[in-house]
């Protein structure tokens, strides 16, 4: 071990890294923007400045599986990365679908490159990409996606990479069916990477098509998965996700998860339902990962009287919300800290195929921390169905460390607590 002096040093946190099995006290040491030290104790170690994290919990670098950062390009889904990122106290973004084979050059110039926060990215598998899809379904269709050019991007990007988005949801079921999704896994096996599908009803339904059947999509849908592609929106409270019509969970999904080795993202965003969380986790199913899926409709509250805003956003009523607020809204549905925390960092590391990389305190990875506090008292957290419910615990980021340089959680996008 080198004699010079640690960059920062993080003490007296609670850390938990559920990848190394710590959770506990422990001090964290960085030198060069890497993970120098990792011990009970480094009072006797020299550093340049030393952060006092006492009564604040202490994680490897959040993950959001699930964001809408390509700025300016996908019109009001786009959010500035760094507000989502760093300042939000977190330090690896997945934007899920913003980019397409045909605008994948801008993503990387203008986005992940100039970021603080670290972008990667599932690619579309839509020519369109995510321009604000949910308005222009016709864009969406299989005469949308070209396989051969989506394959030959992704493969010539893997270092940004990682995975390839599409929908299945009754709008488009009752236009063309699952050829769409076909496609999809048609470039996720030649790029040999995951298919990241979106469930819960996006379009409207076309009335010139076949009468869709949200139960009969996921019949169809499960077989053409892969082990290790990804459900989003478990908890949706729109039709066609875990729930049935008859308010059961899909057996067929359940079984998928424990026989097929299929993953599950929250993918939070507008789709978020109290209800439906409660019945799929007592049913025993625990999302792998916890992607926040903010994006520019959904990030505050329009004025309730404003009936022009109501009639242009089309996710009018989402509270307002960020990554740690999804983490609390889990805590109080009974998911422990600890597999909370692993949603956020081991877990999609491991998604990711970048566990070397990413989501756990090793000696020698870049130094990605986050650093969060837990208020207690009763706060009102909002579903985007309206209910509500008061918790007694409440995360809020405090700052974070993204390859060693610090970043305060000073983001518009973080809500003020709402006292019950």
């Amino acid at each position: 071990m080198s004699n010079a002096p640690m960059e920062t040093i993080i003490e007296n946190g609670r850390l938990i890294d559920p990848k190394a099995g710590l959770d506990g006290a422990y001090d964290i040491g960085v030198r060069d923007g890497k993970i120098a030290a990792v011990e009970p104790s480094l009072k006797e170690a020299k550093a340049l400045q030393r952060i006092d994290a006492a009564g604040k919990l202490v994680t490897p670098g959040m993950i959001d599986t699930h964001a809408h950062v390509y700025h300016h390009v996908t019109g009001k889904f786009g959010l500035e990365p760094d507000l989502v990122g760093v300042r939000s106290g977190v330090t690896t973004l997945v934007d899920q679908g913003g980019p397409s084979c045909m605008t994948f050059g801008g993503f990387r110039n203008f986005i992940a490159e100039p970021s603080a926060s670290r972008c990667i990215a599932f690619i579309s598998a839509y020519l369109v990409g995510g321009m604000e899809g949910h308005l222009y379904p016709d864009l969406y269709g299989p005469t949308g996606v070209n396989v051969e050019h989506t394959v030959r991007v992704a493969k010539e990007n893997l270092d940004l990479v990682k995975g390839i988005k599409a929908h299945a949801e009754i709008g488009g079921q009752s236009r063309w069916g699952l050829e769409v999704i076909k496609l999809g896994q048609e470039i996720a096996t030649a790029t040999d990477l995951p298919l990241y599908i979106h469930l819960g009803q996006l379009w409207p339904t076309d009335d010139s098509g076949r009468i869709p059947d949200a139960d009969e999509l996921i019949r169809e849908l499960i077989p053409v998965m892969k082990p290790g592609d990804i459900l989003a929106h478990p908890f949706t409270r729109h039709p066609g996700g875990f729930v049935s019509e008859s308010g059961e969970i899909h057996p067929i999904l359940q079984q998928a998860i424990d026989e097929r080795g299929l993953l599950v993202d929250v993918g939070h965003g507008s789709h978020f339902s109290f209800d439906a969380a409660q019945r799929i986790i007592d049913a025993g199913i625990i999302p792998d990962t916890l992607g926040a899926d903010m994006h520019g409709y959904n990030v505050s509250v329009p004025d309730a009287g404003d009936d022009k805003i109501r009639g242009e956003n089309p996710f009018f009523g989402v509270a307002p919300f960020n990554l740690t607020i999804a983490m609390s809204e889990l805590i109080h549905l009974g998911v422990p800290l600890d597999r909370v925390v692993a949603m956020v960092t081991s877990n999609p590391a491991k998604m990711l195929r970048m566990e070397d990389e990413i989501g756990t305190l090793g000696l020698g990875m870049e130094a990605d921390i986050s650093v969060l506090s837990m208020e207690t008292g009763r706060f009102k957290l909002s579903d985007n169905t309206g209910a509500s419910v008061t918790a007694e615990q409440l995360l809020r980021p405090a700052f974070c460390l993204r390859a060693g340089i610090r970043h305060d959680a000073d983001s518009v996008f973080i809500p003020d607590a709402i006292a019950a």
